[in-house]
């Protein structure tokens, strides 16, 4: 399938690089069965390369484990040792696209599909992808803006630690909710 860069109002083929100052890398997860607890990853980078066609965008990004920030010091530092992340051994967190495909175009939504690599454990991973838009900032740098959504079960990843309750169930949930808020410039 094709769709036409004219249907998309600003589209322009190229190289785009992550703003990280605009974007952020989140996720949520839930604790005692009964609530959720979000972090962050603080550093990233991203790259996309829009093609004539949009449908032929590529996209490679790239998180550091130890950025880990759930606003808790020992809860982060136990999430980089090897009951989770195992940050020395697997220090990032990957994501290259395999496909883009049309999800609702008048609506700007799309499904970007990509191999997501955790603690040394590649998986398919679907991303429901919601466009933004374009705009050109203060400083004349051409920007695109959307927001990239998935959910992934932990255990997938060999991230298995847990705990049980007394009350029953666990400590942490198995989904875990990943949502991308970004901003790129495209390069010159």
């Amino acid at each position: 399938m094709t769709i036409s860069a004219d249907a998309i109002p600003g589209y322009k083929a190229g190289t785009w690089v992550i703003d990280p100052t605009h974007s952020s890398v989140g996720f949520s997860v839930r604790h005692l069965m009964i609530s959720k607890v979000k972090g962050t990853f603080d550093q990233f980078e991203a790259t996309f390369v829009t093609g004539e066609n949009p449908l032929d965008t590529k996209v490679s990004a790239v998180a550091q484990v130890a950025s880990i920030n759930t606003n808790e010091e020992n809860r982060d530092g136990h999430l980089r040792t090897n009951d989770f992340f195992e940050a020395e051994t697997h220090p990032t967190i990957s994501f290259e696209s395999t496909g883009v495909k049309v999800k609702d175009a008048a609506e700007g939504e799309y499904i970007v599909t990509g191999n997501l690599t955790i603690k040394g454990v590649t998986k398919s991973v679907d991303f429901d992808f919601e466009f933004g838009g374009f705009a050109t900032d203060p400083y004349g740098n051409y920007k695109a803006a959307a927001t990239a959504e998935a959910e992934i079960n932990r255990n997938d990843f060999g991230l298995t630690w847990n705990a049980p309750l007394e009350t029953g169930g666990v400590l942490v949930g198995e989904k875990v909710k990943i949502t991308i808020d970004l901003q790129a410039a495209l390069q010159a």
